[in-house]
């Protein structure tokens, strides 16, 4: 208890000791103590409840006038409510302003802004850019149905997902189709969600403009490489043995070009697709292609080894799939010394999918280049890759294959102790096997 609170309550009290001993005295004088000591304690009580009736008014009034002066309990809580409000008023104003910068800024993005209540799944509040991009107008569409003002987008499976939910990159805008747009959904509360898009449409024609260049170049560099290389193979070394390194070498480079340029065509033609055709991938005789393209590459010089204990099969693109698991055995024995190991797993997984892995006992990858080597033409080893005729695309396109299966590509990697890479395939891409498929195939 403070010094003023404490002095105030002491001489309340000391009042209120004064009145009934007045009335006492009164009461002595006129023969009648309790009676008078009676009235007096009720004019006391009196006097307590009319001026807890003022405290009342002045704490439910708009405007809130001085505490009138004195040095007793009540006009000591009056100072101090009138603090607290005043203290409280202030808070508040600080709070409005806050508010409303916030929504200033929320309302000057470029991206739309959608708060959306989590249970009912309805538009709280949106912000002026949502009106252009999403198509939501100002008050027609607040309480209204997520799902049914932004048709036909698949709102309610992604809203389903909740937490999980992925961005949707590249899908039309329900106020035009012919703009792009990138959604993503935060939860940033157990009640609310915001529901962020944003304009792609520049950024998608960007990436459409370059993946028809790649492909319109590779394309046109087709044919004068075929002749080149028809040329040269034409010509002979033993004619002009002096020739035979500059010849070699010239083959060896043009048949380099022609393998980037195959592989900047497969990239282009993945990437112009959103589905793969969706066939029984046969795993036993596609393990068994897998061995045998490694000891060709090989020729001898690693110890390849297949392992199939999975005993299923999977959905997707056989001839995709074969190109990316092709993509990752011919790395492995790429970047692996003479007398190092490869190996084949393929395996099921505790939730139901299904992995195959490849690994080896190579240089390995240092964890600074790991989030960057599915990158195209990204190389941890310049020099190495050239040596070994590597386009720095094939993780590319196998990543791009994975995606495209709603699989995944894992990398693990230790300099000095070789690279793992695991392709995830999830329950749905589970076949069971039918041995009488195949039943002398054994990889």
């Amino acid at each position: 208890m403070t010094l003023d609170i404490r002095t105030a309550w002491l001489r309340t009290l000391a009042q209120l000791m004064l009145v009934l001993a007045v009335g006492l005295g009164i009461g002595l004088l006129i023969d009648r103590p309790w009676h008078a000591l009676t009235v007096a304690a009720l004019g006391v009580v009196a006097w307590q409840y009319w001026k807890l009736h003022g405290v009342l008014m002045r704490l439910t009034a708009r405007q809130r006038p001085r505490p009138s002066a004195g040095g007793g309990a009540w006009n000591e809580l009056d100072r101090l409510l009138l603090r607290g409000q005043s203290d409280m008023r202030a808070r508040k104003r600080r709070l409005l302003t806050m508010l409303r910068a916030y929504r200033a800024a929320a309302a000057a993005l470029p991206d739309a802004v959608v708060v959306i209540e989590r249970n009912r799944q309805r538009v709280l509040w949106f912000n002026e850019a949502a009106t252009p991009l999403l198509g939501l107008q100002h008050p027609q569409h607040i309480e209204a149905s997520v799902v049914g003002v932004l048709q036909p987008l698949p709102m309610a499976s992604w809203l389903a997902a909740g937490r999980n939910a992925e961005p949707m990159m590249d899908v039309p805008s329900p106020a035009d189709p012919a703009r792009r747009l990138s959604l993503r959904l935060i939860p940033y509360s157990d009640e609310l969600w915001l529901l962020v898009a944003r304009d792609v449409t520049k950024l998608m024609r960007l990436e459409q403009m370059r993946r028809d260049f790649v492909a319109n170049v590779s394309h046109e560099l087709r044919t004068p490489l075929t002749v080149i290389h028809g040329y040269l193979e034409m010509l002979d070394p033993q004619e002009q043995p002096e020739w035979a390194p500059m010849l070699a070498e010239m083959q060896r480079q043009s048949q380099r070009m022609t393998q980037l340029v195959e592989d900047l065509l497969t990239l282009s033609r993945l990437e112009a697709r959103d589905t793969l055709p969706q066939e029984h991938v046969a795993m036993a005789p596609m393990l068994a292609t897998l061995r045998r393209e490694a000891e060709a590459l090989s020729h001898g010089l690693h110890r390849i080894s297949v392992h199939d204990s999975a005993n299923i099969d999977l959905h997707g693109s056989t001839q995709e799939l074969h190109s990316a698991f092709s993509n990752l055995v011919s790395n492995a024995v790429r970047y692996t010394p003479s007398g190092g190991e490869i190996a084949i797993d393929f395996a099921m997984e505790a939730g139901g999918g299904a992995v195959l892995s490849v690994r080896d006992s190579g240089y390995g990858i240092p964890e600074a280049h790991l989030p960057r080597i599915t990158e195209r033409f990204y190389r941890v080893s310049t020099s190495r890759s050239r040596e070994s005729g590597g386009t720095g695309l094939g993780l590319a396109i196998a990543k791009h294959v994975l995606g495209l299966h709603g699989a995944r590509l894992d990398v693990a990697s230790q300099v000095g102790h070789g690279s793992t890479f695991s392709c995830h395939f999830g329950p749905e891409r589970v076949y069971p096997r039918d041995p009488s498929d195949y039943p002398d195939t054994t990889p």
